[in-house]
């Protein structure tokens, strides 16, 4: 029994370290490198924004949340997507990266969006206020999965879903990059207490989306 016990806990504490995914985060400088290829043209094309958020079935007057929003490069197709009835709530832990994210917003004149400091532990979003929680690319960062699911359980509505975008291990050009692999990320995020609902490619060999809801 003690030696079960210490297994579980080693492996939780494994599963809060992403230290090599967010080594090229720590310094402005590197965020900055971040930043420009979160910003090139040639994005739209491989990333199919709109067909994520049509996966993600959002409607007039939802609220959904971009946790990790960085440069804010999905706002523009959320703030169409809920209207001016709705809210998209662009959230990150680097002020540098919501400051892009801001000017993004204000160049394209969303007015629905609204900005939110949070942290490694915490996407400080208020309890029950969001339908939709979002992560694109974003999940493999999170050095402690267990405080974010759970503070994001709380910020969902009755029935809202939790929506996880992200590469598979063989999809990107450094694997180790990648805390978890597809179906590692599904037992992790259940084992925190959601239900998965639905797991498909979005784009095939490279990048998934699976969507949960509280259990």
């Amino acid at each position: 029994m003690r030696l079960l016990v210490l297994t579980l806990v080693l492996a939780a504490a494994q599963a809060q370290v992403a230290e090599h995914a967010n080594s090229g985060y720590k310094t402005k400088e590197g965020r900055s490198r971040v930043a420009q290829s979160l910003a090139a043209s040639d994005r739209d094309g491989r990333q199919k924004p709109q067909e994520l958020v049509d996966a993600l079935q959002l409607a007039p007057g939802m609220t959904v949340a971009d946790i990790g929003a960085g440069i804010g490069y999905m706002l523009p197709y959320f703030s169409k997507a809920v209207g001016p009835t709705g809210k998209v709530i662009a959230e990150d832990i680097f002020p540098d990266f919501l400051e892009q994210a801001r000017e993004t917003a204000t160049k394209q004149g969303l007015s629905n969006v609204e900005f939110i400091l949070g942290t490694e532990q915490d996407p400080k979003l208020a309890e029950n206020s969001i339908d939709v929680a979002f992560t694109l690319d974003a999940y493999h960062h999170f050095n402690y999965p267990d405080k974010m699911l759970a503070a994001v359980a709380r910020a969902l509505k009755p029935g809202g879903r939790l929506v996880i975008v992200d590469f598979y291990k063989s999809g990107f050009r450094d694997p180790d990059h990648i805390r978890l692999d597809r179906d590692d990320v599904i037992r992790e995020v259940e084992r925190f207490g959601w239900r998965l609902l639905s797991k498909r490619d979005h784009l095939p060999g490279t990048q998934y989306i699976a969507i949960f809801e509280k259990r």
